[in-house]
């Protein structure tokens, strides 16, 4: 019977690290969507980083967005590529309105005190991991793509200090955020690709909208379009789409899941129907005694239920250890932003016993 606790440990092992993992992956983006999301209506001008400069918000559509009725706040973003590394991907520059201290941009640890002339940056995970923007260092590379607009004769001479990291689960190839005062103070670019909107108490959203709509179609002419290039999304939308897409992309989880178990489950009755065939005495001198066949199989049955017990408390010690190494060793290696460990115990209970079930019904049946 020493085998037997096997099937139920790798069978608890591997869901625990695979329910763990997900869990602390949901948890970790659905606390990110809450502070990157403050606002109540978003409308985006490009529909990505690389149509940041053919479509956008013109300064003079800003001014006549914040004066429509039932907006009590605005606030801007302007997206900007960057190539650092030819062999990857452009990293994004998020100039937008800052505190001075990054908030709304998830930060990762307390923000750093900035030295008197240098220029705060915040820069995501990924920027630590492939490009070395190490918070309290200054990050050279930035200078040099601060090219001249029309504004401005020539770029100014900026020193850009890292002054925090924060996560950001959009953008695997590094982002870097800029306060936008100081994004146009060295450029003179003052383009804007998203709005954000705080809207007053009472005012309704889609009014708003056609608000919004209206004060486009009147400045057409002067980089946004017609109101067709705006994209409107609520925070809850933008909140609902993406936990969507992610319960849709780990939905195969749930498949693996069920795969580990019929996996297990098979292990055990192999292993009960070997135990049984070898106590077929022991067996028949049970029945001798006055044992009927449910009573044997009943005894059968309490074994099976306590070592698959056994088993699913070993793989649930296992499979937090796993887990552990998943969310803090392997996922930040592999897409390069970290998580919190979150584990649902009340999921993971409700598993350990569906195993241990499962077990004892399996093991009835194969004696």
């Amino acid at each position: 019977m020493e085998s037997l606790p096997s099937p139920g440990a790798k069978v608890g092992a591997s869901l625990t690290a695979l329910t763990v993992m997900v869990a602390s992956f949901r948890d970790s983006v659905t606390h990110w969507l809450d502070v990157v999301l403050p606002a109540d209506l978003y409308v985006r001008a490009a529909m990505g980083t690389g149509a940041a400069d053919t479509v956008y918000f013109p300064p003079e559509l800003v001014r006549e967005v914040a004066q429509v009725p039932g907006v009590k706040r605005l606030a801007t973003q302007r997206f900007v590529p960057l190539q650092f590394d030819a062999s990857r991907p452009p990293v994004a520059l998020i100039a937008r309105d800052s505190d001075g201290e990054g908030r709304g941009t998830a930060l990762v640890g307390q923000p750093l005190p900035v030295p008197e002339g240098h220029i705060p940056i915040w820069v995501s995970e990924a920027m630590v991991d492939l490009y070395g923007a190490r918070p309290g260092q200054v990050f050279a590379p930035l200078s040099k793509h601060f090219e001249p607009h029309s504004r401005v004769e020539r770029p100014l001479a900026a020193t850009f200090f890292v002054a925090g990291v924060w996560r950001d689960y959009a953008r695997q190839s590094g982002a870097i955020v800029i306060d936008r005062r100081d994004y146009e103070r060295l450029t003179g670019d003052r383009r804007v690709n998203d709005l954000a909107l705080w809207l007053a108490d009472g005012a309704d959203a889609a009014q708003v909208q056609a608000g919004v709509r209206r004060a486009a179609l009147k400045g057409a002419d002067g980089g946004a379009g017609a109101d067709s290039a705006l994209e409107f999304a609520s925070a809850a939308q933008i909140r609902a789409t993406s936990l969507r897409i992610f319960d849709r992309s780990f939905a195969v989880t749930y498949w693996l899941q069920a795969v580990a178990i019929v996996i297990g489950l098979f292990g055990v009755a192999a292993s009960f129907s070997a135990q049984v065939l070898a106590r077929r005495k022991e067996f028949g001198l049970l029945a001798h005694l006055g044992f009927t066949r449910r009573q044997i199989l009943t005894v059968v049955a309490g074994e099976g239920a306590a070592w698959t017990a056994i088993g699913a408390l070993a793989g649930l010690l296992l499979g937090l250890a796993v887990s552990v190494v998943l969310v803090k060793v392997v996922n930040p290696q592999s897409f390069h932003w970290t998580m919190d460990l979150a584990a649902p115990w009340t999921r993971l209970a409700a598993l350990c016993l569906a195993v241990v079930a499962a077990g004892t019904v399996t093991a009835w049946l194969s004696g």
